[in-house]
């Protein structure tokens, strides 16, 4: 008979989990053991901390501006980035991250807005614009440039356990990373997994229970990381053009397929203000929309 397991661990910044059917609890946990290789794996390899990272190889390259080749999985990543910031009119950019050196959202903050010089000399070197990207060659033809896959790889090491576990004979489970779920199909009884969408007012008290079989489902919130600059809350989500934190939307949750293109529209929408709620309707996919003011719209249909 099949037992539930489950196996806790962290990686990426944050709590992730393992809940696998299986009735060989040896031979689960091996799978586990492999799930977990990639995504310190992929985590070694795409972390802006890591100094032998290789996005810090390519932020190097980056910074002095010139051309890298990058192998498969990078390429794949990278094309996927350019689909995010063309569907999304530039708001989607993995070079904004270089805003961070205006903004300070770390627990300590800062106590006054960054300085407008800084941050217009930053914004120079913001933009997927100033790139060329002819896989596999990636090209900075601006110098002092940094790129950020930290909206993608998460959701991406999702997708990828829940198609290793697939592959191994597991096909009633759920990845949990930080909130980025992904199931390989139902549990063992057929029933769906019963899923709680986190509410940033009230944690206690979920905003929604969404019920999956298949697919999978991300969010993306602009109150995750706040500091307050006398009185005002400012999030930690960046506009790419203008280097402002986000107002309006607190919070997006989309279910799809895959959990990278859950994960990117949910930012995207968030990064759209006002014109989320159109663009995740045009998507055709379940979603959840909450407003600074505490409304939240509910398109979610499982």
């Amino acid at each position: 008979m099949s037992q539930l397991i489950t196996i806790d661990f962290q990686a990426m910044g944050t709590r992730c989990a393992l809940n696998l059917y299986a009735e060989d609890e040896t031979a689960a946990r091996r799978s586990a053991e492999l799930i977990m290789a990639d995504v310190t794996r992929l985590e070694a390899k795409y972390s802006r901390y890591l100094a032998d990272s290789f996005l810090s190889k390519i932020n190097l390259i980056a910074e002095q501006g010139g051309s890298i080749t990058v192998d498969a999985e990078t390429a794949t990543l990278l094309d996927y980035a350019q689909t995010c910031t063309i569907e999304s009119d530039g708001l989607f950019d993995i070079s904004s991250g270089l805003l961070r050196r205006a903004w300070n959202f770390q627990a300590d903050g800062q106590a006054e807005l960054p300085d407008p010089f800084l941050l217009n000399t930053l914004l120079e070197r913001v933009g997927w614009q100033h790139l060329s990207w002819q896989s596999p060659c990636l090209t900075f033809r601006r110098a002092g440039m940094e790129l950020d896959l930290g909206g993608i790889v998460k959701e991406y090491a999702a997708d990828r356990a829940v198609t290793l576990l697939r592959e191994l004979g597991i096909h009633h489970g759920l990845v949990n990373l930080g909130g980025d779920i992904a199931v390989t199909g139902p549990r063992a009884d057929g029933q769906p997994w019963r899923v709680a969408i986190e509410n940033p007012e009230s944690p206690a008290e979920p905003l929604r229970i969404v019920e999956l079989s298949n697919g999978a489902m991300a969010s993306s919130g602009s109150y995750a990381r706040c500091i307050d600059i006398d009185g005002v809350r400012y999030s930690h989500l960046l506009h790419p053009a203008t280097g402002d934190p986000l107002t309006g939307t607190l919070a997006a949750t989309v279910i799809a397929e895959q959990c990278v293109v859950a994960g990117s529209l949910a930012t995207i929408a968030l990064l759209k203000g006002d014109d989320g709620e159109a663009f995740l309707s045009s998507t055709q996919l379940p979603f959840l929309l909450l407003n600074a003011n505490g409304r939240f719209i509910d398109h979610l249909t499982t």
